[in-house]
C-alpha cells in the first residue's frame, strides 16, 4: 500500500498534517461517490504524485483517508480486518453506522496519543446510502455530502452549489470531479490526478485513469 497524504518532516505541524489534501464522499440516489486527488506533502515538498487516498474496506464499504501516512494506513488495516472478522462471525455485512462507530472507537480510544488522521466512509448497506466524516477525536458525523483537507472549501464551493438528493451515480462522479478540480487549482497540497469509485447494492467500482480522463475531456476540465 502506497503513502497516504502527508509525510512527516522537522517543519510539519501535526494541524497540518490533517489538511494537506483534498477528499470528497457524496450520497446519490442510487449509491455513494468517494473521489480524492493523489499528492502527497512533507510540508512545503511535494513527496509523491500518485498517492493511494481511496480504499476498498468491503464490497459496501469505501473510505477517504487525509492525514499522516502510517496513521491512515494503520487505520485502513484496522478498518479491512476488522469488517472481515465481522461478516466471518456474523455471516453478514457490517452495516455501514457500524463500521463508522468502530472507527470513531479507535480513534477516541487513542485520543491523548492521537492517530493524525481524518476518514470519509461512505457506503451501502440494508438503510440506504450514508457518508461519515470521522475526526481524529473519534467524532463520526452522518452527512449528505462530506470534502476533508486543505483544498475543502474550495470543493465545498461546487458541492454546496451542485449538490441535490437526486443525483444518480454517473451525475455524481462529475460533481466530485468538478469539485476536486477546483481545489486542485487553487490548494498547493492538492493535484496530480484523481481517484474514484463508486459504491452501489450490485458493486464496488474502482474508475481507471482512462474513465476519468473521458469525463474530464467531456467536462471540458481536462
Amino acid at each position: 500500500m502506497q503513502s497516504a497524504i502527508s509525510l512527516p518532516s522537522a517543519v510539519t505541524h501535526p494541524d497540518e498534517l490533517l489538511k494537506g489534501t483534498t477528499t470528497v464522499g457524496m450520497v446519490c440516489k442510487d449509491g455513494v461517490v468517494m473521489a480524492t486527488e493523489r499528492r502527497a506533502t512533507a510540508g512545503t515538498f511535494i513527496a509523491n504524485k500518485s498517492t493511494f487516498k481511496l480504499f476498498k474496506i468491503d464490497n459496501h464499504l469505501g473510505m477517504t483517508i487525509a492525514g499522516l501516512v502510517g496513521d491512515a494506513q494503520t487505520l485502513v488495516r484496522y478498518a479491512r480486518a476488522e469488517v472481515a472478522l465481522y461478516r466471518l462471525r456474523r455471516n453478514a455485512p457490517i452495516s455501514v453506522e457500524g463500521a463508522a462507530s468502530l472507527l470513531a472507537n479507535i480513534l477516541n480510544g487513542n485520543r491523548y496519543m492521537p492517530y493524525y488522521a481524518w476518514l470519509i466512509l461512505g457506503g451501502v448497506d440494508m438503510k440506504g446510502s450514508h457518508v461519515y466524516s470521522i475526526d481524529p477525536a473519534g467524532g463520526s458525523i452522518e452527512d449528505k455530502y462530506v470534502s476533508v483537507g486543505s483544498g475543502s472549501s474550495f470543493a465545498y464551493g461546487v458541492l454546496e452549489e451542485a449538490y441535490e438528493p437526486d443525483l444518480t451515480l454517473n451525475e455524481g462522479v462529475d460533481v466530485a470531479l468538478r469539485a476536486l478540480t477546483v481545489a486542485m487549482k487553487r490548494d498547493s497540497a492538492s493535484g496530480d490526478g484523481y481517484l474514484v469509485a463508486t459504491i452501489s447494492e450490485k458493486e464496488y467500482k474502482d474508475f481507471t485513469e482512462e474513465d476519468i480522463k473521458r469525463r474530464l475531456s467531456k467536462l471540458k476540465i481536462a
